[in-house]
């Protein structure tokens, strides 16, 4: 992926970070884990302005693999005077490498889910204690936005934010979320409105997100019993619009559903804090990630030729948008919310598209698909032609045998090649009748 993968095997777990409300104070996140048997990896995606490292750390069975599972991310960070999300994380990769053995839901996400945690999006502005990086640009209204023209010049985007696009362009995560601080709320897309006004604007899985939303906001210790935010979730564009945000970019150009996570009314709060608010936090970070093997459709792409993977895609009926299946696997994972049934189809060029109705009352589906290829005849004869292995020069001498000198002989096969015809077509006309009875009393039907 052109990261740079650091790769130590090390007893030892992630050390705590301490945000003080006095200092500003940080914690090398340089090292790996090897703990009970299965492995972390930190990986660099990038660099902030000031040249500290994107630190990711990568929590699976199998890490820096490609597999079958679907990937999640948690950002933190993302403004720099809002820490909490930064050391929530921290916290997360220390209880999944503490109770992998142990917990039934550490176990499903480590061995069902490709986790990635970075903590901190921001570590200029965290250093500096302020909202936007070194270059004082706030990182969640730096990205391309689909209403109006910002952002559209790679180039001149922050390094933060370049680092973030190339990541996703990378791997294909499946559902993420960002931790931010000064409200308590799970907010989900649209973050702006066409017209820039402040109203409920949904996207096209807007059940999906309200179900995702929830998942958290009434795993959490009390943000479900918010006085402000019905449930404790809100459409974006129904609490504030904003332009140039990660959530909505993820959901339109990268395929990944993302929710906006605010965690904590006070956006630095003192050391002391930190245990509460992981305690009020933890089963909601947990219960979201889990929440991609508990529901929606999962599956793979085959082609029913030489039994390959395809990187096909996958839509549902009523829902304008389209998940992709993996190049080199052909997987698929697509979240939707619970209800009655659903129809998938999957599509891929060249190939028959093929759909089917699934139930998602009680549970994850999982759905594999063979496709069988599209090939008319005219696309054979063209084949066939372009296989042709002829001497152009030995045709160009046949033809000037015929016009040459044996003009007559050419003019009798020509007669005798007509007169054949005509009996054939004769001999068809005979057999026309009987060949239409056979024809319809067969029936194939294709499943």
């Amino acid at each position: 992926m052109g990261h740079q993968r650091i790769w130590t095997k090390m007893q030892q777990h992630f050390q705590d970070i301490q945000v003080c409300s006095s200092c500003n104070c940080s914690t090398d996140l340089q090292f790996v884990s090897l703990f009970e048997g299965f492995l972390e990896w930190a990986i660099s995606i990038g660099n902030s302005v000031n040249g500290f490292p994107l630190l990711v750390i990568e929590i699976s069975d199998k890490p820096g693999e490609e597999e079958t599972k679907p990937a999640f991310k948690y950002i933190g960070n993302v403004h720099g005077d809002e820490p909490v999300g930064r050391e929530l994380l921290i916290n997360l990769a220390n209880w999944l490498c503490d109770n992998y053995l142990k917990d039934p839901l550490a176990k499903l996400i480590v061995e069902n889910v490709h986790l990635h945690l970075l903590p901190s999006m921001n570590p200029d502005g965290f250093s500096l204690r302020k909202r936007g990086n070194a270059n004082n640009i706030d990182l969640n209204r730096d990205f391309p936005d689909q209403f109006f023209s910002l952002n559209d010049d790679e180039d001149s985007r922050q390094p933060e934010t370049r680092a973030i696009m190339n990541w996703l362009r990378d791997i294909r995560f499946t559902a993420s979320a960002t931790l931010h601080g000064g409200a308590l709320v799970a907010n989900y897309p649209w973050d702006g409105s066409e017209d820039k006004r402040t109203k409920y604007y949904g996207c096209p899985d807007d059940d999906a997100f309200r179900f995702m939303a929830s998942i958290y906001s009434h795993s959490h210790y009390n943000m479900s019993s918010s006085k402000e935010f019905l449930s404790g979730i809100t459409n974006g564009a129904a609490w504030y619009p904003l332009y140039g945000g990660m959530q909505d970019w993820n959901y339109i150009h990268a395929g990944c559903f993302e929710l906006t996570l605010e965690i904590s009314d006070n956006k630095w709060p003192n050391s002391t804090e930190l245990p509460i608010l992981w305690k009020y936090n933890k089963m909601s970070l947990l219960n979201l990630v889990a929440s991609l093997v508990k529901t929606g459709v999962h599956g793979r792409i085959y082609s029913s030729v030489d039994g390959k993977p395809l990187p096909g895609s996958i839509t549902v009926s009523g829902i304008n948008y389209t998940v992709t299946a993996g190049k080199t696997l052909g997987d698929y994972h697509r979240f939707l919310a619970p209800r009655d049934k659903y129809e998938v189809v999957a599509t891929m060029i060249g190939y028959k598209s093929k759909n089917t109705t699934i139930w998602l009352d009680d549970g994850p589906v999982t759905l594999d698909f063979v496709l069988d290829p599209e090939v008319s005849i005219k696309e054979s004869v063209v084949q066939n032609v372009y296989d042709c292995d002829c001497n152009s020069k030995s045709t160009q001498e046949f033809v000037q045998f015929l016009w040459g000198a044996h003009l007559e002989v050419f003019f009798i096969l020509i007669v005798i090649l007509g007169f054949l015809l005509f009996l054939f077509q004769r001999r068809a006309k005979i057999k026309v009748p009987t060949s239409r009875q056979l024809s319809g009393s067969k029936k194939t039907v294709e499943v």
